[in-house]
């Protein structure tokens, strides 16, 4: 009996011994022993050989540890998440701002050799106005006697198009409110009279039957490829306001959005270049002054002394500034020349913008601002008109960040200059005792020739 008990006891001992033995194989594969497991007998037969391999290796078996070169990895630093206000103070770089690709047409000025009166053919066929973007065609549903009274147009073109199944979509409404009686014609031109009357487009998507309107819309002008006159049309739509531009200088367009006013003039400047319109192109210089004695203003009254009695014909007094009229006697080098004896001069900026007869255009001095200088969100925009004999007659306003500095309307012949001058740096938040900053402006015309030929080379 003792024997049996002991053979027993042999036999639960090895059956222990095995227990253990099984337990640390399994968490030498990375197997945990006290999951749970839905079937024992195949957890048992599962040998070493058969288990998949695993990157993932238990840290109970992890006995040493590898040294890996540092020059084979590198540190970083752990990322934490932007607050949302962080984020919206991150800007695009200045560097990047700064690329501008009319700073080698816009941005050169040659003070010696100034041609004041310049011919210049173009291809007028090459104008032509075009919107962007898909725009399906209607489906063709005849209209007979719609009215309304006094109804926003997007209500207006909802009831219109209820029984042709279509959805409108106002992407900025409400629009302007407006009555008709008795329309009638197909769906697309009913339509058209609706918009066109609220001052509003339109656009068809015929797959998903929705019929979007909008104050804006996207619009390509296609120009002659003739440098002078694009950059005149740059500068007369922002002039109208139109800051958002893109312009295409392999063939010659101009990109932007613009309401139905902006659009119809854009046509209307079309139309101007069909009769050869003369443009007045302006060259700009501005540079600041510095007083050596900060407690003197600039002694202005000295130019007398310096030129010839008549090298100044006119001056006036603006609500500040002044502005002066002069002789081609009084270039922008020897005015500095002279400036030079009184102060330290800084320049700002120096470059040329150009303006169609009759219409306005406008200049940002930042475009072709030096490196270190600080133009301060300074314009120049300007009215231009020629008069008999070549006169030209130059409404120029001044504007900064805040608002309109000045204005003057200024009367010369064609070579003579002006200048505005007292315009204290206070206003562009330069803190300088007495210092003030100095426009030179040289208003020269270019005269436009249509022709059907092909221009070939790049004027």
């Amino acid at each position: 009996m003792k024997k049996h008990n002991n053979f027993i006891s042999i036999i639960s001992t090895m059956a222990f011994m095995l227990s253990l033995s099984a337990c640390i194989d399994l968490h030498a594969f990375g197997f945990n022993n006290n999951a749970q497991t839905t079937d024992q007998s195949a957890t048992t037969a599962t040998t070493a050989e058969q288990l998949p391999i695993t990157t993932e290796v238990s840290p109970q078996v992890i006995t040493s540890t590898v040294e890996i070169p540092a020059s084979s990895y590198i540190a970083s630093e752990p990322t934490v998440p932007l607050d949302p206000s962080e984020r919206r103070m991150i800007r695009t770089p200045e560097g990047a701002n700064k690329l501008d690709l009319e700073t080698p047409l816009r941005c050169d000025v040659n003070w010696e050799t100034q041609q004041m009166i310049l011919t210049l053919p173009y291809n007028r066929s090459a104008f032509r106005q075009e919107r962007n973007g898909q725009n399906d065609p209607l489906p063709r549903y005849e209209v007979t006697g719609f009215s309304f009274d006094m109804m926003p147009a997007e209500k207006a073109i909802v009831k219109l198009t209820k029984e042709a199944g279509i959805r409108v979509s106002s992407a900025d409404g409400p629009y302007t409110s407006i009555s008709a009686s008795d329309l009638k014609g197909e769906l697309s031109a009913v339509i058209k009279m609706i918009t066109e009357s609220a001052g509003i487009y339109y656009t068809y998507n015929a797959k998903d039957k929705i019929l979007t309107l909008s104050r804006h819309a996207n619009m390509t002008l296609y120009t002659p490829h003739s440098r002078p006159i694009i950059l005149g049309l740059l500068d007369v739509i922002r002039g109208a306001g139109i800051t958002d531009i893109v312009t295409n200088w392999s063939d010659y367009s101009i990109t932007f959005d613009a309401d139905v006013e902006t659009k119809d003039k854009m046509v209307d400047l079309i139309n101007i270049f069909e009769n050869s319109p003369t443009l007045i192109a302006y060259d700009v210089s501005v540079f600041r002054l510095y007083p050596y004695d900060s407690s003197r203003d600039i002694e202005w009254n000295d130019l007398l002394k310096a030129f010839d009695f008549g090298s100044i014909t006119t001056a006036q007094t603006g609500v500040i500034g002044r502005t002066l009229t002069t002789t081609n006697e009084i270039s922008i080098e020897k005015l500095q020349q002279f400036l030079g004896n009184q102060a330290q001069i800084e320049a700002v900026s120096e470059g040329k913008f150009v303006v169609p007869n009759l219409w306005m255009a406008r200049f940002d001095i930042g475009k072709c601002k030096m490196p270190q200088a600080n133009a301060n969100g300074l314009s120049i925009l300007a009215k231009a008109s020629i008069e008999k004999n070549n006169i030209i007659f130059s409404d120029i306003t001044l504007e900064e960040t805040d608002g309109q500095v000045t204005n003057f309307k200024i009367r010369n012949k064609l070579g003579e200059n002006f200048m505005i001058i007292g315009l204290p740096n206070e206003l562009f938040g330069i803190k300088s005792p007495r210092s003030e900053t100095i426009i030179f402006m040289v208003p020269r015309l270019i005269r436009t020739l249509k022709t059907n030929e092909t221009i070939k080379n790049k004027i």
